[in-house]
């Protein structure tokens, strides 16, 4: 499962593109046209900083290459395309799934669902947008008497953000039905579409609230 684009590179030449690695998390694949070996590598969740591979060559794929690539997919959510065609100087075209792709998570992704709910938080470069959420998902939080109600009996932040993105998220698809794991599901795929979180700002205002309780 990847990312919605590949991205051309100034660094080196070739392209790029956003991967959720099997061990979890998100990854850069870059692809060069004189290399049969993509380079990889994973993204720090607390620095935002890529982590390469070990044994890379670093004349091919130099840190300074990823951190573009870093840079220029951020925000970008997860879908399914076609197949690569990297040829320099024209568009190329994302890989299919590979085999350690997670069933529940493609299904989703490609969900009129997902689609839904990633339009709504998305800016005009195209991009999951923290602010967007967080403003209305915060929002949220303080008109509701559930949830200050789940703060107040101790639920937890965890347990009290699952309730508040099922009500929107349900809200935005328009599907009341949306059961709770394609939720996290969607959720998931969203958070890791940002290296330092998505849900960090609401995280950090419900902890808030809970602390005045």
């Amino acid at each position: 499962m990847i990312r919605t684009v590949v991205v051309p590179l100034t660094i080196i030449p070739g392209f790029a593109y956003r991967q959720k690695l099997p061990s979890g998390g998100s990854g850069i694949v870059v692809l060069r046209p004189e290399s049969a070996q993509p380079g990889v590598c994973g993204i720090s969740r607390s620095t935002g900083e890529p982590v390469p591979a070990d044994n890379l060559p670093a004349g091919l794929f130099p840190t300074e290459a990823f951190r573009e690539a870093v840079e220029l997919t951020k925000g970008l959510p997860y879908a399914r395309r076609g197949a690569v065609k990297l040829i320099l100087g024209q568009p190329a075209e994302a890989p299919e799934p590979d085999a350690d792709s997670d069933p529940a998570e493609e299904e989703a992704a490609d969900s009129p669902e997902y689609a839904a709910v990633t339009a709504a938080y998305t800016d005009k470069n195209g991009r999951l947008s923290p602010e967007l959420l967080n403003r209305d998902l915060i929002r949220f939080a303080k008109r509701s008497s559930v949830v200050r109600s789940m703060l107040a009996a101790g639920e937890g932040v965890e347990k009290t953000r699952a309730y508040i993105t099922g009500t929107k998220f349900r809200s935005i698809a328009r599907n009341p039905s949306l059961d709770d794991a394609r939720i996290r599901v969607i959720a998931g795929l969203m958070d890791e579409a940002v290296p330092r979180g998505l849900f960090r700002e609401l995280n950090e205002t419900l902890r808030s609230m809970a602390a005045r309780r």
